[in-house]
């Protein structure tokens, strides 16, 4: 306990440093504006990799705004003159990434609206210092619009908007220079380089500003990007997200003749097989520690610059996760714990939970994030029971910070976690892994087995809990555990015997998962990461008091 309050002190010290920070540069920001020199035009606009949907445009000719899952109707106003219908609304509007939508309809009335709405935000926000409009990613995320969209937003426009645009660009680029160091660290603080990099390439510079910004990048990098690949988040849909602005950066560098940042291309390469690793059967991503849904041309779009071609890693010993591969199955299992506190606060309590594809289907899956969703169901997400896992008397294996200065980090739960990965002599590929997340609070651990056949064709599971050597048993009564099996929306469910149900995928593929002894219950389920939002979907759980059993094993079997 006194770990933890030292460890809580210390983040709160963090956070205020942080907030401080940024207030700071705003200030000093707010005095200098004037005297800033601003370049007369733009170099080169970045391409962009992200997908374009000509349905925002058209709603958007006719005063709609849709974004986050809501509309919101201008009725001749100005966005910003009117109350945002959410937070992550207003994130995704200040963000400006909307402005790609405009390359489906490159109309001089659609550069027009768009260029009003830019000039209402310069007017109201441009001055207006603080809030979401000025949160570093959301900053970062502009620039890299601004600047990829330039094109689309610059299109017969007169010289006062022109010049009004090139110091608004600088204003940010002194900014995020302000404040990367104290950024909060993972994504935002990459992209943050990521965004003064390509605006030293984009824009009028000299040598040492380039070489400043991709020295900064190359150490965001080497820091960021594990040895194997995976990001320090623990999250697969990171990569994705970086890639998408890493690709487009790499390109400007190569079309300009500048020397890249010595780590871009070989960080680029080594992220690579990490996302295949966590490409399931059907070309979707895994759903792990805040990962959510993805657009199939998104991940193609990433993936056709893939030169790193070649057998798919069974592991990922950096970043955690293991992967059982045979036949047409494909088994992805989570063996990690958050890096620090400043990284958890996307973490999920999701530690040896699995996911397993086979065919064109995924079978079983984590609940994944929700895209757009009210922080009550983002913070209902990342619960243990959200995932394919086992969770002792409802509890979560990690707990989060309830306070409002830190925001959800994972402050106390899963520390150490240990592995053993092994072949058996028939062929089986097994992955054996225990966690320590109930320790404190019951005295037991959770040890997980999952073996799969030669064949692809059986996945075999044990679940034990035990009291390890040198503890005892904090349990107060039965101590009932809950073993999840959540079910994507696409699996049709039969119950079969108490024992079994038959999980049924649209092309017909069928798979059994049973569990001699036990019950297997069918019950309702929230997928969070759908494409179109929440929706409704099924779990399969196992109940079992591990004072009377501590040990249950269950299977899952392809039918022919």
């Amino acid at each position: 306990m006194q770990v933890f309050r030292q460890g809580s002190v210390s983040l709160h010290m963090r956070e205020a440093w942080r907030r401080m920070s940024r207030r700071t540069a705003l200030a000093r920001l707010r005095l200098t504006r004037h005297t800033m020199r601003v370049p007369e035009r733009l170099i080169v606009a970045p391409t962009d990799l992200r997908s374009i949907d000509p349905f925002f445009v058209e709603e958007l000719l006719n005063g709609r705004i849709l974004l986050a899952g809501r509309v919101l109707e201008l009725e001749g106003q100005s966005p910003f003159a009117l109350e945002l219908p959410s937070q992550a609304f207003a994130a995704r509007l200040h963000s400006f990434r909307w402005l790609r939508h405009l390359r489906a309809e490159k109309s001089d009335q659609a550069s027009a609206l768009a260029r009003s709405i830019l000039n209402d935000w310069m007017a109201v926000h441009g001055r207006r210092l603080k809030g979401i409009a000025w949160a570093p990613d959301t900053a970062a995320q502009r620039l890299i619009a601004w600047l990829s969209h330039s094109p689309v937003v610059l299109q017969g426009t007169d010289g006062g908007f022109y010049r009004r645009f090139m110091r608004m660009l600088v204003f940010h680029v002194r900014y995020l220079r302000r404040v990367a160091a104290t950024t909060r660290d993972g994504e935002t603080r990459f992209r943050v380089r990521i965004a003064l990099a390509l605006s030293s390439v984009a824009m009028p510079n000299g040598a040492s500003t380039l070489k400043r910004a991709g020295q900064a990048l190359d150490r965001e990098i080497d820091r960021q990007i594990l040895q194997d690949g995976g990001h320090i988040s623990r999250n697969p849909r990171v990569a994705l997200e970086l890639l998408l602005d890493l690709l487009p950066l790499r390109q400007t560098y190569v079309n300009l003749g500048h020397d890249a940042p010595a780590r871009l291309i070989p960080g680029i390469d080594r992220m690579y097989p990490a996302l295949r690793f966590f490409r399931h059967q059907d070309g979707d991503l895994a759903l792990f520690n805040g990962a959510t849904s993805t657009l199939a041309n998104e991940l193609m779009s990433v993936l056709r610059y893939d030169e790193t071609a070649g057998q798919v890693f069974k592991a990922l010993p950096h970043t955690k996760y293991h992967r059982l591969a045979a036949g047409h199955a494909v088994v992805i299992v989570d063996t990690g714990a958050p890096a620090s506190a400043d990284l958890s606060r996307t973490a999920h309590a999701g530690c040896l939970s699995f996911e397993m594809s086979s065919g064109k289907s995924r079978f079983i899956i984590n609940s994944g994030s929700p895209n757009f969703a009210g922080d009550r169901y983002i913070q209902a997400a990342r619960a243990t029971a959200a995932h394919s896992t086992v969770t002792l008397d409802d509890t979560s294996s990690s707990q989060f910070s309830k306070s409002k200065t830190l925001g959800p980090v994972i402050v106390s739960g899963v520390k150490k976690v240990i592995v053993e990965r092994a072949e058996t002599e028939d062929g089986r590929d097994y992955v054996r892994a225990v966690h320590d997340g109930y320790l404190s609070t019951f005295g037991y651990a959770h040890e997980r087995e999952l073996s799969l056949n030669a064949n692809g064709t059986i996945l075999a599971g044990r679940d034990r809990f035990f009291v390890p050597e040198g503890k005892k048993s904090l349990l107060k009564g039965d101590g009932l555990a809950s073993a999840r099996f959540h079910i994507h929306p696409s699996i049709s469910l039969l119950q079969t015997e108490t024992d079994s149900a038959l999980l049924i995928a649209p092309d017909g593929e069928t798979w059994v998962l049973s569990s001699p002894g036990n019950e297997v219950l069918v019950a309702e389920d929230i997928f969070f990461a759908d494409a179109s939002g929440m929706r409704s979907s099924d779990q399969l759980e196992i109940v079992f008091p591990i004072a009377e059993k501590p040990e249950i094993r269950w299977f899952l079997s392809y039918r022919p």
